[in-house]
């Protein structure tokens, strides 16, 4: 028998008690950031205090407008002490799916990412949908609460980027709470954040990508070399997909001794996800849905592969990798 929404709102409930001090840890992006708000929402005079805390360094302009206009409050999570909180969740993610998340012991999972099976006292991942922000909208709608102007515009601009407009892996429940968000939220604000321009900084990493890109029969590889964020491959990811002929794109970087390597397609006949698991899981994590996956991997798992150890011969290590796996995706310099 499915439970509702009413119904698994009120497990959630029976997790907090008003002297109860949160943390809710993400990998901070547009979906988890909303997705803390409406959490912090929820838990609004429910609990002593909830802080929101990212793992990441948040580089990418749209997601720093997002925080900007929003008034998103978050602490990085080297100024976290565990020892404050007694209440741990987890959003947008699973603890598996990066070591910065294995310090806490979570109460709470909630994701639309692959179940990994970790094992929490409340957990709702459903892997179907779209986005993590359509769970926490239903929530919200079984508790009652009418969203301010602020959360509805965080968790419309969430779910209209995970699903990319509706353009990738998305269920009628997406489409709803999208209706619902629709009637809250600000749509000047949702187009400021969603139009934030590039930083000027971060054009040499779009003239790298450019000048060493590999590329055949609309599949485009390049490697950045070391980058300030990983978030910069994801802009390059997608600005590749915007190209008429492009059908795949994987861009790398390597940030704090780790690779980085994100995947986007098209959605047509592929698995990003599948690819990035089966060519990288062996060595690292790696993942993620149909159409947008990433894998990581730390430097000295793969380093001694690769002579000499340069950023062309990462690029030509990572093809071989991929095409190991996936034959389909070979490529040529272009």
């Amino acid at each position: 028998m499915k439970i509702t929404a009413t119904g698994k709102l009120k497990v959630l409930y029976k997790i907090f008690s008003e002297n109860d001090s949160v943390l809710i840890m993400i990998n901070a992006d547009p979906d988890s950031m909303a997705s803390a708000l409406a959490v912090k929402r929820l838990l609004w005079r429910r609990v002593s205090s909830a802080t929101i805390s990212s793992i990441n360094v948040v580089d990418r302009p749209d997601n720093i407008a997002m925080i900007r206009l929003l008034k998103i409050k978050m602490v990085p999570i080297d100024d976290i002490s565990g020892s404050h909180f007694n209440r741990f969740v987890i959003l947008d993610s699973q603890p598996n799916h990066n070591d910065l998340f294995s310090r806490f012991a979570y109460d709470v999972v909630i994701d639309h990412h692959p179940e990994t099976g970790y094992k929490a006292r409340f957990s709702d991942v459903r892997p179907e949908y779209g986005a993590t922000s359509s769970i926490l909208t239903e929530y919200l709608k079984a508790a009652g609460i009418k969203p301010s102007s602020r959360l509805a515009t965080g968790l419309f601009h969430a779910i209209k980027t995970d699903t990319a407009n509706f353009q990738r892996k998305a269920v009628i429940e997406d489409m709803r709470a999208f209706q619902f968000l629709f009637r809250h939220a600000n749509l000047h604000l949702a187009r400021k954040i969603e139009q934030s321009e590039i930083r000027f900084n971060q054009l040499k990493y779009y003239k790298k990508a450019l000048a060493g890109r590999i590329m055949n029969r609309g599949k485009i590889f390049t490697h950045l070399g070391g980058v300030e964020n990983p978030d910069i491959c994801v802009n390059v990811a997608d600005f590749f997909m915007r190209i008429e002929s492009v059908h795949w794109s994987i861009v790398s970087g390597i940030y704090d001794e780790t690779l980085v390597i994100i995947f986007r397609n098209d959605g047509i006949r592929k698995n990003a996800g599948k690819v990035s698991s089966e060519s990288f899981g062996d060595i690292g994590s790696a993942g993620g849905h149909k159409n947008a996956a990433r894998a990581e991997i730390p430097v000295p798992a793969f380093r001694k592969e690769i002579k000499p150890y340069n950023a062309q011969n990462v690029l030509k290590w990572i093809i071989k990798k991929i095409n190991g796996r996936s034959p389909s995706i070979k490529a040529k310099k272009s």
